[in-house]
């Protein structure tokens, strides 16, 4: 079985492909690049699957995201350390990125 939910336009030549489907007897939401062009026309590697048994957690994660953590202010400037205010969270100082032990469990 498989259910197309919706599409994301991600370029001229690629969407991000959302769908329902049993792949492998594992049933589960798929996210995948859907690419057109003269040269190949089809689904790529590129793409994540989420269980069935995952989605709950999942669709908590996606609803916890607000309109406004997505909405990045128009004069935003980078911050310097002196400049965080005490208490906010900040990025790993070597990768730039959260480290799994910041990362809420759902």
């Amino acid at each position: 079985m498989e259910k197309d939910i919706g599409k994301i336009n991600k370029n001229e030549i690629a969407d991000i492909i959302l769908r329902i489907d049993d792949f492998g007897n594992r049933r589960g939401l798929t996210i995948r690049e859907f690419i057109t062009s003269d040269r190949y026309t089809g689904f790529t590697k590129s793409g994540i699957k989420i269980l069935a048994a995952d989605f709950p957690k999942f669709k908590e994660m996606i609803n916890s995201i607000t309109e406004e953590d997505m909405t990045q202010p128009e004069n935003e400037e980078t911050e310097t350390e002196e400049q965080i205010p005490s208490g906010q969270e900040t990025l790993n100082q070597k990768t730039g990125k959260k480290t799994e032990e910041d990362l809420p469990d759902y």
